[in-house]
């Protein structure tokens, strides 16, 4: 069975919690007084690191939202106080994606930076990767965090890293088959990209030596309809991966692909209900709020992610003891919009769309027309396709959500492709 670590992810979850609080307290008498933004926050709480005696105390602590940190940095431009350490200590510049708002910048020590790699190591073990890997990165490399830290963990496990940026698709695939690649490390819409690149240019996927696909950015590698699709077309494993540029690599999908597991030597999760703020029940869905150990110089407290995720601790049949997030992260809570009197999540459309596999591209724009939000549909299609096939993706979503949207079938190449994060639905008020 492939660990990074396996004494650390088969603990009894009683050391597991243990080891969290050891590290917490440590985060926390490490950051006071050093740290400006934590230790304004907690005095204005009135909390102090010696108030957190067990893990059920972190709840005393307040949250951290994105807003506080963008205009922290906006205030005390460029880099905020969010720093442990003085400047001259940090090594690593990278910053969001800014598709949820204004970009964040982010530093790291070279101590956080090699906490990135070794949370990567758990997430390359857990795809079954070793130091007989060869790893290719289709990614080129700028101030998001992207597969950055992919390198550092590619390093740790001893695999060798192929880079593929500054090529165009046809050149990365190709580059895999000459270079001997058996992992691949991507978003899920970048792996369906290749998959059309390697059908327009009669490229033989059978040529690759592929076995796992890698994926992060986007929750479809725990999408089943997409998992299947990218697995299909690869002939290898697909797994998935959750993190975030201000939080870190957080969770990793195992051969068991029952969910992502939480690196919780590294991590506390939280799923709290939106409503209440309470822990969300077993088996519901909540808001995740998360906490990191290792990343002293760049530390997150009880952050406000907005992604919904649902919580199991129950043990794993991978053997591993990290609770896990089931289906992987199941969407935003922000991301929910009204059509026609349903709520909807993106995610619930885009999995009914993913079924069609002659569905090449697509874009969802949610726009209000006479005083009702409608929802219009723009699909490219395979030369194959039924011609019928668009209002069986209406009747699809009818169905499933009690709304018809209008579907419209529009040129091949008319419809942007993404390499990284997609964006592929809109609302227009």
């Amino acid at each position: 069975m492939p660990y990074f670590d396996p004494t650390i992810e088969t603990l009894p979850r009683a050391q597991l919690a243990d080891l969290q609080l050891q590290k917490l307290q440590t985060l926390l008498s490490e950051l006071w007084d050093r740290n400006t933004f934590y230790t304004h926050k907690f005095r204005a709480a009135g909390l102090h690191p010696r108030d957190l005696d067990t893990l059920d105390d972190l709840a005393k602590f307040p949250f951290t939202l994105k807003r506080e940190l963008v205009q922290d940095q906006s205030e005390c431009h460029p880099f905020g106080t969010n720093l442990t350490y003085p400047l001259r200590h940090y090594v690593r510049y990278h910053q969001t994606s800014g598709t949820t708002g204004a970009p964040l910048r982010v530093l790291d020590t070279e101590e956080s930076w090699d906490w990135w790699g070794k949370c990567w190591g758990y997430v390359l073990s857990g795809a079954g990767l070793c130091a007989d890997d060869r790893l290719f990165t289709a990614f080129s490399f700028g101030p998001f965090i992207g597969f950055w830290a992919a390198v550092e963990g590619a390093r740790k496990i001893g695999a060798m890293m192929i880079p593929g940026g500054g090529r165009d698709s046809i050149q990365r695939l190709e580059l895999m088959r000459d270079a001997g690649a058996t992992a691949i490390c991507c978003t899920p819409t970048y792996a369906l990209r290749l998959l059309e690149v390697a059908r327009e240019s009669n490229f033989d996927m059978r040529a690759l030596s592929v076995r796992a696909t890698v994926h992060a950015g986007e929750p479809g590698a725990s999408v089943p309809e997409t998992r299947a699709r990218i697995e299909a077309g690869w002939r290898a494993k697909c797994f998935d991966h959750a993190g975030a540029s201000e939080v870190g690599a957080h969770s990793f999908s195992c051969d068991e692909q029952a969910g992502i597991h939480i690196i919780e030597s590294e991590f506390i999760a939280e799923a709290l209900d939106r409503e209440t703020g309470k822990p969300a029940a077993p088996g519901e869905v909540g808001e995740l709020v998360i906490t990191n150990l290792g990343r002293l110089g760049f530390p997150i407290i009880r952050y406000r992610t907005g992604d919904l995720v649902c919580l199991n601790t129950e043990p794993c049949r991978c053997g591993r003891t990290f609770a896990r997030f089931e289906g992987g992260v199941l969407g935003r809570a922000d991301d929910m919009t009204t059509v026609r009197g349903v709520n909807v999540y993106p995610i619930a459309v885009e999995k009914l769309i993913v079924n069609f596999d002659q569905v090449i591209e697509y874009r969802i724009t949610v726009e209000r027309v006479r005083e009702m939000d409608e929802m219009d549909i723009e699909v490219e299609l395979t030369d194959d396709a039924d011609p019928a096939l668009p209002n069986a993706i209406a009747q699809s979503i009818y169905h499933a959500l009690s709304f018809r949207p209008n579907v419209r079938v529009v040129e091949r190449g008319v419809l942007p492709r993404f390499e990284l994060k997609a964006k592929r639905f809109f609302i227009k008020k």
